[in-house]
């Protein structure tokens, strides 16, 4: 997804806003729910030398990262799985289009996977004529929508239970006045045909344990372990940062994320996949392709001060608490990393001239380091963006020189408290005080 110029972000936040105020009423909601779940999980543990702990692990991973992606791979050909390498999208989509040949796929079935939006595997499926059906409830309505996810863990956050009705009495014929339990009967209805004639699952990887090469995941409704094991093939696209050394280390992960994400101890499903069905096995996949993922990664790591954006674990605990993010929804940020850590991957992944200016997007509040699970400075690395972006010349001329000119009053203290003094009769509606 392309941006569109520097004033992308303020200009569809606004038309958010302004045109349906009932979208920040739902956010609002759902991610102070979330961050409730969050506060009443951690107070359940002695959470900090958790984080302390998985920072450093994920730390040390990005420090070697090289000797754990080729151990990874050793350990998952050694389980029968075909890995790939893919240092760009282009080339990930190749790696699927090969598979898609050889195995004959016409219908895929896809886990939930931030990695495989970032991708745009949906469109090159659709591209290649293969019909492909989300099956994690919310990734399925927006995708009967056209709309991409709003939030890491809850893509349709955005939308109203009513919304949802219409929705589903338009596609799936249910009553208007259905009850969401009814709602979620009827999607998983319309998904058992299409898990049944699926040639292909797709999955991302929450973690990835190099010393067994065991793709992790975790999830809520138990699409994923559907997707992983009923198709004939699985295809897990696995970013090289989900590395952990070993698989010891993913149960400390697994809980430390479904704690900061939805307040669970635990996800109510966790998979752990080492490789295709075994002769004496009665289900699981014929075949497993792993490909590990760059796009832009190794490229962020190089960075001094942003490298520490990678011990991310996408648990959204960030955009839960981010005042800005709440006003917006994820939508307004124009690629799939929304709210505080979509601001400080983006420049990284992308190119800094188009992420502006998602670095901007923050008022500085702190709130998302204190919540992160792996404690990444988020305020820290915006600002290392925003000094990017200056010495880049990236930032709007009238803000350089509205800072240009505040320092200049600032080193003067009548001029700055003359300046004080006209402001106070400056009507409000212009910027003057009550």
């Amino acid at each position: 997804m392309s941006f569109t110029g520097p004033t992308k972000y303020r200009e569809e936040a606004a038309r958010t806003i302004r045109e349906t105020p009932e979208v920040r009423t739902s956010i609002t909601a759902a991610t102070r729910a979330f961050d409730a779940h969050r506060v009443h999980a951690w107070g359940e543990i002695d959470v900090e030398p958790w984080r302390d702990w998985a920072r450093d692990v994920k730390s040390h991973v990005l420090g070697n990262l090289d000797t754990y992606l080729e151990q990874a791979e050793e350990q998952l050909t050694a389980n029968g799985v075909q890995v790939h390498w893919a240092e760009t999208a282009d080339d990930a989509l190749a790696v699927l289009s090969q598979v898609v040949r050889e195995h004959g796929i016409e219908n895929t079935v896809k886990a939930k996977s931030m990695l495989t939006e970032e991708l745009g595997v949906n469109k090159h499926l659709e591209g290649l004529g293969v019909h492909v059906r989300e099956t994690d409830l919310g990734e399925y309505i927006i995708q009967l929508l056209d709309q991409p996810p709003s939030h890491i863990v809850g893509p349709a956050i955005h939308l109203s239970v009513d919304d949802c009705r219409r929705l589903f009495h338009e596609r799936l014929g249910t009553p208007l006045d259905s009850e969401p339990d009814e709602l979620a009967g009827a999607a998983r209805d319309a998904l058992r045909a299409e898990f049944l004639a699926a040639d292909l699952g797709i999955s991302g990887a929450n973690f990835l344990a190099a010393d067994t090469g065991t793709v992790a995941l975790i999830e809520n409704e138990g699409n994923i372990r559907l997707s992983t094991s009923l198709p004939r093939v699985h295809v897990a696209f696995v970013g090289i940062e989900k590395l952990v050394p070993r698989l010891e280390d993913v149960s400390g992960f697994l809980q430390l994320t479904a704690r900061s994400a939805t307040g669970q101890p635990i996800g109510n499903f966790v998979s752990l996949i080492q490789g295709p069905r075994k002769s004496d096995e009665v289900d699981g996949p014929e075949a497993v392709h792993v490909v590990l993922v760059d796009n832009g990664r190794t490229k962020l790591l190089a960075d001094d001060v942003a490298w520490e954006a990678l011990r991310c674990v996408r648990c959204g605990a960030c955009l839960n608490i981010c005042p800005v993010y709440r006003q917006t929804g994820g939508h307004a940020y124009g690629w799939p990393y929304s709210g505080p850590i979509g601001a400080i991957i983006a420049p990284g992944m992308l190119g800094l001239e188009e992420a502006m200016p998602l670095p901007l997007a923050s008022s500085l509040c702190g709130a998302c380091t204190d919540v992160c699970p792996v404690r990444i400075p988020i305020p820290e690395l915006l600002v290392h963006w925003r000094e990017q972006a200056a010495e880049q010349g990236l930032t709007p001329p009238t803000e350089t020189l509205g800072l240009k000119a505040y320092a200049k009053l600032a080193q003067s203290p009548e001029l700055f408290a003359a300046a004080g003094s006209m402001l106070r009769h400056v009507p409000l509606e212009l910027g003057g005080r009550a």
